[in-house]
């Protein structure tokens, strides 16, 4: 009971995380499904490993991503160019990740399918 204390935090962000963005609820569809086809297509340990970086990354820079728009609106609900720069940034940095995730589900599901 002590150890669940110590992470209490943790899954009260992993619960906000699921009610505030709804990209990250995709996100983790998109991850099963991946895991569901390395299962099915039977994939070797380095496929594996690129599979759940990428999963991890994306995962990860999604939920940055959305602690940086919580500080912004802390800090300011009016309009700012600074804040929408930060926000748009972020967002960014998450289509980076995601497509280099896309390309690494590429690299790695196209030779088991054909």
């Amino acid at each position: 009971m002590k150890l669940f204390k110590r992470f209490r935090h943790t899954f009260d962000g992993f619960k906000t995380l699921l009610l505030k963005d709804h990209n990250y609820i995709l996100h983790i569809i998109i991850a099963i499904l991946t895991i569901v086809l390395g299962i099915i297509f039977n994939l070797n340990n380095i496929e594996w490993m690129f599979i759940l970086l990428a999963i991890f990354l994306v995962l990860t820079l999604e939920a940055v991503n959305t602690a940086i728009e919580c500080v912004v609106d802390l800090v300011t609900m009016e309009y700012h160019e600074l804040a929408k720069q930060a926000k748009d940034i972020a967002a960014f940095s998450v289509l980076l990740v995601s497509i280099l995730a896309l390309i690494i589900g590429l690299i790695i599901f196209i030779p088991h399918i054909f």
